[in-house]
């Protein structure tokens, strides 16, 4: 294992955060060949099992490497929350083997380092009325009506976080802020884990991730947004998958297949940007990690 990362317990859980793309999977095979260790998935959509090649998941040679676990076990029209990902997360870290957690979703780490706030469920009621202003207006519609502290606590360049927190405003009465300050202890405080964030540099990250959805058009993205198609349906959390709404237009007849790949490789490239300020903004206390010793 390279020497920089020597001094990792193979005891303690390990913890991997990184943008899209920026070669976490490859560390966390390294740390698993050669301390041991079970690789536990900490990507929001690669827990679906439509989609594999798109999201990225583990390909079959990779997962014999390693046991690999909540990888695409979800149903494609399934509700998933950190909710969710944390009753499944939580056996895990008293399991025989010891969890290296790996992913970029910043609120799952987040959610296990930090605490969850027990935020009663929405209403579907109230999920179909954010919907549908969403889907009409788009989601700059919510900032005005959602309070200020949570505001300055949200992506607000995230649809989805937004909408969330109108709906948490709009069902309860009460701010997503103010619940989080209510938030119990955590599952996995960051001083028991060894947490490792992958830096990476932007120019580089983003000549890779148009090379790898390059990859992924050869190796059969086309053909799983083909199987996707007669279901497709973008309110389900499933279909935010990053270049799937570009692949599905493209079948529809809507983009060229250039048109289409070009669109899905901006859409990632603007994700990792927001993925690479989260982990500037709130994991400044995890151990830097330069991407680029990682290919």
């Amino acid at each position: 294992m390279r020497p920089e990362l020597a001094d990792l317990s193979p005891e303690q859980p390990v913890l991997i955060a990184g943008p899209t793309a920026s070669g976490k999977s490859a560390l966390a095979l390294e740390i698993a060949e050669h301390q041991g260790g079970v690789i536990v998935n900490a990507d929001a959509i690669q827990v679906f099992g439509n989609w594999r090649v798109l999201t990225a998941r583990p390909a079959p040679e990779d997962l014999a490497r390693a046991p690999h676990l909540l990888y695409g076990h979800v149903a494609w029209d399934a509700e998933y929350s950190v909710g969710h990902w944390l009753r499944e997360v939580a056996p895990l870290l008293d399991g025989p083997q010891r969890p290296i957690i790996i992913g970029g979703t910043g609120l799952y780490f987040a959610a296990l380092t930090e605490g969850l706030a027990e935020i009663p469920a929405t209403p579907p009621e109230v999920r179909a009325e954010a919907d549908a202003r969403r889907r009409e207006h788009g989601h700059d519609v919510f900032l005005p009506e959602i309070d200020a502290e949570t505001r300055a606590r949200i992506d607000t360049l995230n649809p989805m976080r937004v909408q969330r927190a109108w709906e948490v405003q709009r069902a309860t009465g009460r701010g997503l802020a103010s619940w989080q300050d209510d938030t119990p202890p955590p599952l996995l405080p960051l001083s028991q884990a060894q947490a490792l964030r992958v830096d990476v540099e932007r120019d580089w990250l983003n000549a890779r991730i148009a090379r790898r959805f390059d990859l992924m058009l050869e190796h059969g993205a086309l053909d799983e947004a083909r199987e996707n198609l007669p279901r497709w349906d973008p309110a389900l959390l499933s279909f935010k998958a990053i270049g799937a709404p570009e692949l599905i237009a493209h079948l529809r007849g809507e983009l060229s297949l250039a048109d289409a790949r070009e669109k899905a490789t901006i859409a990632t490239c603007q994700f990792a940007k927001r993925q690479r300020t989260w982990l500037r903004s709130r994991m400044k206390l995890w151990r830097a990690v330069e991407a680029a010793s990682l290919c």
